[in-house]
């Protein structure tokens, strides 16, 4: 049965790249959480005005990948340490967040926080907030890496770091090593 978790780290076009790629990810929808406005656009959150962080909702399968080693793929592949930003991405948009929908994925979050505190020097700044309404964001944001991404300069730059990384760090999770 998948579980789903959402979780923000940054721009979503790089966060959804990167978990399309793990074994046991099933689905990765980018959308918006964390805000005040209903249904905002993407314009308005990244406007900053909205309170809503750009964020993925992963669906997984438990059977294969443990909301654990979920988290802590999701650790090593941004830089929980920046305060509302990834690299040039400034804004509480693009804040690193976790959005429990219990309690039990609540205490593997900070479980998660624990671990990669121990693996940094600098301070893990990843919150975890309430869950509030998801929104979906706009279709052309969905598979961005797969449909634009590779035609924009900015996601060349930045997804396949993390791709690097991920298929580095953790080449038995990842479908492009293990295919």
């Amino acid at each position: 049965m998948t579980e789903y978790v959402t979780l923000a780290g940054g721009c979503f076009w790089c966060t959804e790249a990167v978990f399309k790629d793990v074994i046991g990810v099933e689905s990765v929808e980018s959308g918006y959480i964390g805000g005040s406005v209903p249904n905002p656009t993407y314009q308005q959150v990244c406007g900053g005005d909205t309170g809503h962080a750009e964020a993925i909702r992963i669906g997984f399968d438990p059977a294969q990948l443990q909301l654990g080693d979920l988290l802590d793929i999701f650790f090593a592949t941004h830089d929980p340490t920046q305060l509302n930003r990834q690299g040039n991405d400034v804004g509480t948009q693009y804040r690193s967040a976790m959005f429990p929908a219990d309690d039990a994925q609540a205490g593997e979050m900070r479980a998660a926080i624990e671990r990669a505190q121990a693996e940094s020097a600098k301070a893990i700044v990843t919150t975890i907030e309430p869950m509030t309404d998801w929104y979906p964001a706009e279709g052309y944001h969905q598979d961005y890496w797969e449909t634009s991404g590779r035609a924009n300069p900015y996601c060349m730059a930045v997804i396949p770091p993390k791709l690097q990384k991920l298929r580095k760090s953790f080449a038995a999770r990842s479908k492009a090593v293990t295919a």
